[in-house]
């Protein structure tokens, strides 16, 4: 308890010290800063522009498959009773009943 007043002086004392260094060499940071700001811009513009088309093609690809699926989804349990109207149509298309009255 009677090193308080010290920490707290030495505290405040450094950290102004600190806070003049930094804004001093802010400056000098910026300039050796922004030049791999902007290459890292430019490596993300180019990935971007790499990945894009890719990224395109996938999601048509998956929206294909995924209408694909909807539409098996719902006409698949169709198929018996398709089955079985056809097995009709084949067996009443050449009866006699059905030939005796055209159209």
């Amino acid at each position: 308890m009677i090193f308080l007043p010290f920490r707290l002086l030495f505290g405040a004392l450094f950290g102004l010290l600190a806070l003049v260094a930094a804004l001093a060499v802010l400056p000098l940071a910026l300039v050796f800063l922004v030049p791999f700001l902007i290459l890292k811009f430019v490596f993300r513009l180019t990935a971007a522009l790499v990945v894009l088309p890719l990224v395109l093609v996938a999601v048509v690809f998956a929206a294909l498959v995924a209408a694909t699926a909807i539409l098996l989804a719902l006409f698949v349990p169709l198929l018996p009773v398709l089955l079985v109207v056809a097995c009709i149509w084949a067996i009443t298309r050449s009866s006699r009943a059905a030939t005796a009255i055209p159209n």
